[in-house]
């Protein structure tokens, strides 16, 4: 996999090559979208993390962004059965993929 000016190639064994996007953070996700957790990474925090895997934020789980508090933050997320709100800083530690709307 090479990253060239934001875009990622790699090859799918049949010599095709699938263009994908980066990863984009919880964070960057609007009211209403869903995408899958495809990791967590918080740099020098191994306390975010393990606290976000514990809520629930593990690779393949589906999370919505259900709605934002007036000033932006919180935002109140829902994964697996139940509702978690998390702060810009946390979000961002989670990385997903596939949004939708």
């Amino acid at each position: 996999m090479s990253g060239t000016d934001g875009v990622f190639e790699e090859t799918d064994g049949r010599g095709t090559t699938v263009i994908d996007t980066p990863p984009r953070s919880l964070a960057d996700l609007a009211p209403g979208a869903c995408a899958r957790v495809i990791g967590v990474v918080a740099d020098g925090e191994p306390a975010v993390v393990r606290r976000l895997h514990d809520l629930g934020f593990t690779p393949g789980t589906v999370v919505e962004v259900v709605r934002r508090a007036p000033l932006r933050e919180p935002v109140l997320y829902r994964v697996r059965d139940y509702e978690v709100c998390l702060r810009r800083a946390q979000a961002q530690c989670v990385h997903v993929s596939g949004a939708e709307r």
